[in-house]
């Protein structure tokens, strides 16, 4: 299967962002991307997919990018300030190796037809001691019951391409390119209703699952951060490094890589 194939599909999502399950979703995500994103500091970020949904609103890096599989239209595109940057495979970015801070991944593995290889190549273009965060739909959890019996039944609540990962498995791929896990977070654990009236009926479960099954929310969020053996950056070392990472222009032809 060509790879950009399966990255397309992820436009799928967007339109579900605008259903109750969806804005009750991408709200609880908004807001703990925000509050991960705000002390993250560097000089370039970047968000793969999804342009319109702004998961780097809270940071302050000075240069923030988003990709997109197809040229986005105008209605993606509404209220996007940042640069766009078209990539046919987000298994082979076009920025050059080592070059940035900062990476979102929301939902982009579960549309990948070889989401490891994303992982790779994410793992790549990181600088040492970057970042990237990972959202994604828990299999382990009402909602990815409701994915399995949707396609049973022909009724899905969340776009049909979508193969969930779990948790464990994110971990053992991470662990594989050196990224260590710094964070996590489960939410959303109200069933997978299609009307807000029900949700929000259903939003005292936020609290409970937090506390008695938080492994169960129907989304997670994971932070990792990438290690080089033997590298360890402190003092004026850091900032002679931060200094050439800072004029790095990361948008590169990578036949020059």
């Amino acid at each position: 299967m060509n790879r950009h194939v399966s990255e397309n599909r992820i436009i799928s999502l967007a339109p579900w962002f605008h259903t109750p399950g969806g804005a009750y979703a991408h709200a609880w995500e908004q807001a703990r991307l925000d509050e991960l994103t705000a002390d993250i500091f560097g000089y370039n970020a970047l968000q793969i997919g999804l342009p319109g949904f702004d998961t780097l609103a809270a940071n302050r890096m000075p240069n923030r990018w988003v990709t997109d599989g197809i040229f986005p239209s105008n209605a993606l595109l509404e209220g996007e300030s940042r640069p766009v940057v078209v990539v046919h495979d987000f298994a082979d970015l076009p920025f050059a190796t080592q070059s940035l801070d900062l990476i979102v991944l929301p939902h982009i593995l579960e549309f990948a037809a070889e989401p490891h290889q994303v992982l790779r190549e994410v793992e790549r273009v990181l600088i040492p001691e970057g970042q990237v965060i990972i959202c994604g739909f828990n299999p382990h959890s009402t909602w990815g019951l409701r994915q399995i019996l949707g396609r049973v039944t022909g009724k899905h609540f969340l776009p049909m391409h979508a193969e969930f990962i779990s948790v464990p498995r994110l971990k053992d791929w991470l662990k594989l390119l050196n990224m260590e896990i710094n964070r996590g977070h489960f939410g959303c654990y109200a069933p997978p209703f299609t009307s807000t009236k029900w949700l929000e009926r259903f939003g005292f479960l936020e609290k409970a699952g937090n506390r008695w099954w938080p492994y169960l929310g129907a989304l997670y969020i994971v932070q990792a951060i990438k290690r080089v053996e033997g590298m360890r950056l402190v003092g004026p070392v850091l900032q002679k490094y931060n200094a050439r990472v800072r004029h790095v222009v990361p948008v590169t032809q990578r036949a020059n890589d």
